[in-house]
């Protein structure tokens, strides 16, 4: 395990000493969008303003088997309005630690939609179409995520070219450090987006980083997982490719490629990660269960523990921030435990407070480590 206190003085030195040149990394990002309303459900109401809330996506299982046969009513109070998406959420994470931003994606057409302001505000954005909309139902044990995604299969190669023109999408996929195709299980068309750019000229070999991250591919046939697989494996002419999964997805790539799942421990989750890199044609796998995270290369193995929380303000989004501190380190040419580091002081510090951190936010985590609670 890596993730010790001389790891964290080694990473904050690092971010410390180049903190400036971050200011000087571009990145490219989509290309999905979702207005999210971030939602408790009410278990017990004592008066107008106060409400005991179901705690757990368990009680909330009992609840609804309850009601089978009969019917019931389920409150549902939301808590706050944000933006949402893998996509939006990955680059404001990044703008906020101080990388330039291109986003494209749904986030509104003819006009953004207002909850997307922060990405206007940092950065360059390219709107394709309407934004989807979540319920994001959170308990202390997980999140339910209820989505109207139809916008979402109005992302295509010619809608891209249309909103943001052939010459405007290559100069900025060119330019950029990294770029980063996220939400592959909800938009439609991205695994024939990802044929054309690949096609039609649109990238040069550089040393340029590809984050991509399936999100949660469990509806997706086996059939197409492996033809986006193999997708990714094209790119690496092009990018050093990194692949992301959170637990849930990792045991369900590992399914679909018939590789053993094995038991829920850092070493055999290391063991499902190592099998299921030799499958892929990435450089590349990163794993991030919720109290730690791991990553394959072909050189190693290594894993760091997280600052777990037990009573998260909030988590929708907290991949994505793991992921947008990963990519820091990506960018600063960290080695594989101090990127991942990185990501899970990202996410660490976004559950706790239910704000995306700036470097100095990572800084002052490293330096004053929580303990997990």
């Amino acid at each position: 395990m890596a993730g010790s206190m001389d790891a964290r003085t080694r990473c904050r030195k690092v971010l410390a000493d180049r903190e400036a040149e971050v200011a000087s990394f571009t990145s490219l990002v989509g290309l999905d969008g979702f207005v999210d309303e971030i939602i408790h459900v009410v278990d017990k109401r004592e008066d107008a303003g106060t409400f005991t809330r179901i705690p757990t996506l368990s009680a909330l299982a009992e609840r609804i088997t309850g009601a089978a046969g009969r019917s019931t009513n389920i409150e549902l109070v939301r808590q706050r309005v944000k933006l949402g998406g893998n996509g939006p959420i990955l680059a404001n994470a990044l703008a906020r630690l101080g990388v330039g931003i291109c986003y494209v994606g749904a986030t509104g057409h003819p006009n953004i939609d207002p909850v997307f302001a922060p990405l206007v505000e940092r950065g360059e954005v390219f709107s394709l179409t309407d934004a989807a909309h979540t319920d994001a139902l959170e308990f202390d044990d997980g999140k339910l995520m209820l989505g109207k995604m139809t916008p979402l299969a109005e992302i295509t190669w010619p809608r891209i070219l249309e909103r943001m023109g052939r010459d405007v999408f290559r100069e900025r996929i060119r330019s950029s450090r990294l770029v980063s195709f996220v939400n592959w299980t909800m938009v439609p068309h991205m695994s024939s987006i990802w044929k054309a750019i690949l096609d039609e000229d649109m990238l040069r070999a550089s040393g340029q980083c590809a984050f991509f991250d399936l999100c949660d591919p469990e509806k997706r046939t086996d059939e197409d997982i492996r033809e986006a697989m193999a997708l990714l494996g094209s790119f690496r002419q092009y990018f050093r490719v990194i692949l992301g999964l959170n637990e849930k997805e990792a045991i369900e790539m590992a399914q679909a490629h018939g590789i053993a799942v094995g038991a829920a421990v850092p070493e055999e989750r290391c063991a499902l990660a190592e099998a299921l890199f030799e499958t892929l044609d990435v450089d590349m796998l990163v794993v991030h269960p919720v109290a730690y995270a791991l990553a394959v290369t072909r050189e190693l193995t290594t894993w760091v523990s997280g600052p777990f929380i037990r009573k998260p303000v909030l988590t929708t989004g907290a991949g994505d921030h793991f992921n947008a501190g990963l990519c820091l380190g990506e960018l600063l040419g960290l080695p594989p435990n101090l990127s991942l580091l990185l990501g899970v002081t990202s996410s660490g510090f976004y559950v706790r407070s239910g704000r995306s951190p700036q470097c100095r936010d990572l800084l002052d985590m490293l330096e004053h480590w929580p303990l997990s609670e």
